[in-house]
């Protein structure tokens, strides 16, 4: 099955409005300091090395408190949780316990270690494969009343759980939402509006973001990117493969190493402002071909070129490589910094070293003016834009 599968729909919408103060609310002395936008951070979307993520059903505590030291001893200083929606909410009116508390658990595994958490609640889509809840209905995951209350329901019960762990930034409202559920972008506007009104209510003083694939950004799917640029922390996922970037030159060429500071220059474009702070959520080339060797080069290049570009923080795809046992798009076996049983990969090694040397440090955005967005949402004009922003002229476009 491919990784990705996309719907395009051609409407197109602006809610910026909602989420304009908040971003500036985040900014302040008084965020605390796992919520500081301004400064570096590194973390990884963690793979657990036993049984995938379909360890919430076969649960290995052991296995995964060693994983999460090989995480800590790379540098990392967050990751983020993939939830199985139909596990943890296999009926639209019950919430599982036991899924609850092992999310409490792991939650408090990573305290230990001064992992924070960024918390996936309707991953319905993950690496390839569907995960839908019993009670889904399509496109009704974003219009119908009774959708919206097993919702709310369960991200309140998400709540009662994160709370009291003061690691948690907050909620992703998914991964990838627009590759599983689509929209007209204006109803997807008016759902990201709701949700992120419900999560602020639900979990107070956390971070929430949704961590949207990089097709909103080129086309009209689900949600406009206006209305995702004026969150308070825009997330970008960056890969050469799955964006088309090796059309345009090799794994080393601007359009490949400097994608993540291209797109976070396009977002800002769309936010109107060049001091709007950007988060790398997934990254990786996903070039299968590339060794080990080659992946760390890429992974320093394109995280100095972001790094210049003033992306603030950085969450690589993924911690551990997918054991070979399980069924995938060959893509997903090789794309840890560790091994399934924990060596430390080249890339691995690249990502502490550039851990080591930014982390925390306070972040440098260009001072320049935000260019205007592309002159239509399109593949071909927002390709356009970029090659031009980075300047590239392809030899065969």
């Amino acid at each position: 099955m491919n990784r990705r599968s996309f719907l395009f729909q051609s409407a197109a919408a602006s809610l910026a409005a909602p989420w304009l103060g908040a971003g500036r609310a985040l900014h302040a002395a008084s965020a605390p300091p796992h919520l500081d936008l301004a400064r570096y951070r590194f973390g990884v979307n963690y793979t657990p090395s036993r049984n995938w993520w379909f360890c919430w059903n076969d649960w290995d505590g052991d296995s995964m408190r060693r994983d999460l030291d090989a995480i800590a001893a790379l540098g990392a200083d967050h990751l983020r949780l993939m939830l199985i929606w139909p596990y943890f909410q296999p009926n639209p009116k019950y919430v599982s316990p036991l899924h609850l508390e092992r999310l409490d658990q792991l939650l408090g595994w990573m305290g230990d270690r001064r992992l924070d958490a960024l918390i996936t609640a309707f991953t319905g889509q993950l690496s390839g494969w569907y995960f839908l809840p019993p009670f889904n209905s399509g496109e009704g995951f974003y219009t119908e009343a009774p959708m919206w209350a097993a919702e709310e329901l369960y991200i309140r019960g998400l709540a009662r759980i994160a709370a009291p762990h003061a690691n948690v930034i907050g909620f992703d409202f998914g991964n990838e939402l627009n590759t599983c559920w689509t929209a007209p972008v204006p109803v997807g506007d008016g759902w990201m509006a709701r949700m992120f009104a419900l999560m602020r209510q639900a979990l107070p003083g956390r971070l929430h973001v949704n961590g949207v694939d990089h097709h909103p950004w080129f086309t009209a799917d689900t949600f406009s990117p206006e209305a995702l640029a004026a969150a308070p922390f825009p997330v970008m996922h960056c890969y050469p493969y799955w964006t088309g970037a090796l059309k345009f030159g090799g794994a080393f060429d601007p359009p490949s190493v400097k994608l993540l500071a291209a797109m976070a220059a396009l977002i800002r474009a769309y936010a109107g402002t060049p001091h709007k702070p950007v988060w790398a959520g997934e990254f990786n080339t996903c070039i299968e071909e590339l060794s080990e060797r080659e992946q760390a080069e890429w992974l320093e290049k394109a995280v100095q070129a972001a790094i210049e570009q003033g992306v603030s923080w950085f969450t690589y795809w993924d911690s551990h490589d997918v054991d070979r046992k399980f069924e995938f798009n060959s893509l997903e076996y090789s794309l840890g910094l560790l091994t399934n049983d924990g060596r430390v990969k080249e890339q691995g090694r690249a990502f502490r070293q550039l851990a080591e040397a930014y982390r925390g440090k306070a972040v440098v955005i260009p001072k320049t003016s935000a260019p205007m967005p592309p002159a239509a949402l399109s593949e071909e004009h927002t390709w356009a834009w970029i090659l031009d922003w980075l300047g590239w002229k392809p030899k065969t476009a």
